[in-house]
């Protein structure tokens, strides 16, 4: 079976098709079809049901590139194979929002799956939004793009990043330097996200004025956070009691989003994950969504993703 697309520009071919024909080789692969340019005209060869998914994510990379927004680089059509080729809902796949914000570099930062997208629009939408699932699937990352996206639109007068410094292993006790020294590794992925989002001069300014603070959870506790965006990062490393803390610092006009990966808690054997309990008293409390990731939104390497899913299925087993 064939099916014929036709391209309006040579820009859209050489965004389709990548320097040295290096996209649509890979597309070829992954769908297992066959992609034939002549002038105008794609030609799509194969079995009916992989035409079908190939083409979905032919006609989106024809309609970025219409927009302006150029060819994919090698993570993002990654991210894309994957997404036509194993689609959440529908045998299409919607086609994500626009960048959220553009990074201190000029890259565009936003939703590459159906999953990202609904936690963005969650964010977006609800005060309280739990993001749950599996490393590398953009739930602090994106939730700092929003963050930055309310502060540059003055919703919010300041940005709280905080997460738990749980003591995996080691003692703190033990670690050289002050209290500010002993948990800053804790605090780096935070800052990691953030120095992608803003000028490194403009971190340094906020960071003193305290219009952006980066702490331990700890220090959340006896204040009421209005006019903030908040963000716990990895939820899953709080006792019951660290999370009915924090989720009872929200002030008016605050969004707060909780992330974590209920499989990677650090927690002494048979202390209560506060997120698991979070998630059982409050998933049918209005106002307040819940996420769930799954391996198809992963945004690292494609073994990640595989490793997440083989990990899947032995947990299944047992």
């Amino acid at each position: 079976m064939d099916k014929i697309i036709e391209l309006q520009s040579h820009r859209e071919a050489q965004a389709l098709l990548g320097l040295q024909d290096a996209n649509a080789r890979l597309i070829e692969k992954e769908f297992k079809v066959k992609l034939v340019l002549r002038g105008e005209h794609l030609k799509i060869s194969g079995v009916s049901a992989n035409i079908k998914k190939a083409s979905g994510l032919i006609g989106y990379i024809l309609e970025a590139a219409r927009a302006g927004q150029g060819e994919p680089g090698k993570l993002d059509l990654a991210y894309l194979i994957s997404n036509f080729k194993n689609p959440r809902k529908t045998p299409g796949i919607e086609i994500p929002e626009t960048a959220v914000i553009r990074g201190a570099t000029g890259k565009q930062i936003g939703p590459k799956t159906t999953g990202q997208r609904e936690y963005v629009e969650a964010i977006k939408k609800y005060d309280i939004v739990f993001g749950i699932g599996p490393a590398g699937t953009g739930k602090t990352y994106l939730a700092m793009s929003c963050a930055v996206d309310a502060l540059k639109k003055q919703e919010v007068r300041r940005i709280i990043l905080t997460r738990p410094a749980i003591e995996a292993g080691e003692s703190l006790g033990f670690l050289p330097g002050d209290m500010q020294e002993k948990i800053s590794p804790y605090l780096r992925p935070l800052y990691d996200a953030l120095y992608d989002m803003m000028e490194a001069e403009r971190i340094e300014k906020y960071l003193e004025t305290g219009i952006i603070e980066v702490a331990p959870l700890a220090y959340m506790r006896g204040r009421t956070l209005n006019d903030a965006f908040i963000i716990l990062d990895e939820a899953q490393n709080c006792t019951a009691e660290q999370m009915k803390m924090f989720l009872t610092r929200l002030g008016f006009d605050s969004k707060a989003v909780i992330t974590g990966d209920m499989t990677q808690s650090d927690l002494p054997h048979g202390k209560p994950i506060g997120l698991l309990q979070a998630q059982d008293i409050l998933s049918a409390t209005e106002g307040i969504e819940f996420i769930y990731f799954s391996g198809s939104d992963v945004v690292r390497h494609a073994l990640v993703q595989r490793i997440i899913e083989a990990y899947d299925r032995v947990n299944r087993e047992n």
